[in-house]
């Protein structure tokens, strides 16, 4: 007798050739851009949901996503994310312009979510699944959300809202509520295929808003066009040197400025999508030896931890790591590249759709010793392909000088800017005052045109009058050999105003004598810097806080060491 997880295996498989098979011809060869007969001949409007129904015309059989045990092909995703846009039409009432939540993990539903909810001509709003239940409240009000998509797991984030939900137990199973919910446009989805669905006939409407993180107030949501989604995807598959061949596991949540329009960009080119529900160092290590992983992306923190995880090993073939977040440090340059890993470091924001720069490497960067090519690789670059070019502006508007050390503020314009705040004309208009979007981030201008960023402007120390970047102090400390991690702050000093306290993790494993302390790391950096720009405090900790992208959360360290002093003045 067949045992139960073999009766299960075989549903699931029978489940998949019944509901997801072969498509008909309406659905994979409907065209790919549905015109209005009053459309000229030369112009369509730029649409990302095109990139599927393209790759599901030219590459049906290819497999297009990996997750766990399921494996859809382009023809599968394809049916799926159409039949996900006729629900939502027919059993949810959902409009154009309309707001659709989603609050998942990276799933094949929220995948689906990204092709299907713009196909419904809708407005995706994905929403951060590490939020407590008041802030997803606050998200779900302020965007004036219609429905819900929401995992399982989260069920809690969303039990007091009386929106419509569909709830997703991430199964594939006939019995997954979200399953049983594709089912109702599938029969549409076969017959008419993209055709029976309106497409956008401006390309400057807003298909996405995304939340940002809420560490100085309220979350503002970032709206993005179906025009900066498109162009951004081509951006980076050319930046990522992304390609039909490219298998790309998605560690960077999609509900993280869509995972940097990721999901857009391995699509345009057919390539795979790989899907995981958290982020398991075991579980990125056997898929990256299992599914031939060419591609995948995450913050440097990340990144530490695959490169010093027990099962490391050196990949047979090289991947691309595209890091953002901060620069990569000497150290993890070099681990990643004896793992056969090789970084591109790009640089943005949620406002400009995630990677907007790069730091383009030089030919003879090879012959560098490998401190300084770091430091060259260390600076944010130039802007994408597709974006117009960066500046580094004083308080006037002047550019700076090209010396590598005047510093200034990254301003930015053009294809990769977000069209602005919903609901927030204030923050709209100050982020954008000049007529440029204002990153807040301080930066120099090299020679070479590369910018380098010295800090946050939130996030510069200015100890008795002279101003100390967190970023350097960091770099030096992170320069120690037993050094996992790093993070300064300002903290509070009776004398000087405020000084620099560095907060690190040590490396896993160390033997007794490796293993250092405050003391140690500050003379470490006394050696090395200035003595004004030398920490104050070192203290080890066992992890520093950090968002679900990995990203170290320095408000969280500068806010507990200035309770009781008042706020700081920057």
């Amino acid at each position: 007798m067949a045992s139960n997880s073999t009766l299960i295996a075989k549903e699931r498989i029978l489940h998949i050739q019944n509901t997801m098979g072969v498509p008909s011809q309406n659905l994979t060869h409907a065209p790919h851009r549905i015109k209005p007969a009053n459309e000229v001949a030369n112009r369509s409007e730029l649409n990302p949901v095109h990139f599927l129904a393209r790759s599901a015309t030219i590459y049906p059989s290819k497999v297009a996503v990996i997750h766990g045990n399921r494996r859809y092909t382009y023809k599968e995703l394809n049916r799926r994310s159409v039949a996900l846009a006729y629900s939502l039409k027919e059993q949810m009432g959902i409009e154009r312009g309309d707001r659709v939540a989603v609050i998942a993990p990276n799933i094949p539903a929220m995948l689906e979510a990204h092709f299907g909810i713009p196909g419904a001509n809708a407005v995706i709003c994905a929403i951060n699944t590490r939020l407590a239940p008041a802030e997803v409240a606050y998200i779900l009000e302020h965007s004036g959300a219609k429905a819900i998509l929401c995992d399982m797991e989260f069920k809690n984030l969303v039990q007091d809202s009386k929106l419509p939900k569909v709830f997703i137990e991430d199964s594939g199973m006939p019995t997954d509520p979200y399953e049983q919910f594709l089912q109702k446009g599938l029969s549409k989805a076969d017959t008419l295929g993209w055709s029976g669905l309106d497409q956008t006939d401006n390309e400057d409407d807003a298909v996405s808003l995304c939340y940002t993180s809420g560490t100085t107030g309220k979350p503002k949501g970032v709206l993005y066009t179906y025009r900066g989604i498109y162009l951004s995807a081509l951006g980076n598959t050319i930046e990522a040197k992304l390609s039909l061949e490219s298998v790309h596991l998605f560690i960077v949540p999609l509900f993280h400025a869509n995972s940097w329009i990721f999901p857009y960009a391995v699509t345009a080119v057919a390539a795979t999508h790989v899907m995981i529900r958290k982020i398991d160092y075991d579980l990125i290590w056997d898929i990256l030896l299992k599914e031939n992983v060419t591609h995948m992306n995450g913050a440097p923190t990340i990144m530490i931890q695959v490169v010093h995880h027990p099962r490391a090993v050196k990949l047979p073939k090289p991947i691309n790591c595209t890091v953002a977040g901060s620069a990569p440090t000497a150290t993890l340059i070099a681990s990643m590249k004896e793992l056969n890993m090789d970084i591109c470091h790009v640089y943005g924001l949620t406002e400009t759709y995630g990677p907007i720069t790069k730091s383009y490497p030089q030919p003879h960067w090879d012959d560098m010793h490998l401190e300084d090519r770091a430091k060259q690789f260390a600076r944010q670059g130039h802007v994408y392909l597709v974006s117009d070019d960066v500046r580094i502006v004083d308080s006037q508007m002047r550019d700076v000088a090209w010396d590598g050390k005047e510093v200034g503020e990254i301003v930015f314009r053009g294809n990769l800017v977000m069209k602005g705040y919903h609901n927030d004309p204030e923050a709209t208009a100050k982020a954008f005052d000049g007529g440029w979007f204002h990153s807040g981030d301080l930066a120099v201008r090299h020679p070479d045109g590369y910018i380098a960023i010295q800090d946050r402007q939130k996030d510069i120390i200015i100890s008795g009058g002279e101003n100390i970047s967190t970023l350097e102090v960091e770099s030096c400390i992170s320069q120690h050999p037993s050094v996992l991690e790093v993070a300064v702050v300002a903290i509070p000093h009776e004398r000087w105003g405020e000084t620099p306290k560095g907060f690190v993790v040590l490396k896993p494993g160390l033997p007794k004598e490796k293993i250092v302390n405050g003391p140690t790391l500050i003379a470490f950096c006394k050696e090395r810097m200035a003595g004004f720009k030398c920490p104050s405090s070192i203290v080890v900790l066992q992890e520093l806080p950090k968002t679900s992208t990995g990203k170290i959360q320095k408000y969280i360290l500068r806010e507990q060491e200035w309770k009781g002093h008042g706020k700081r003045v920057n």
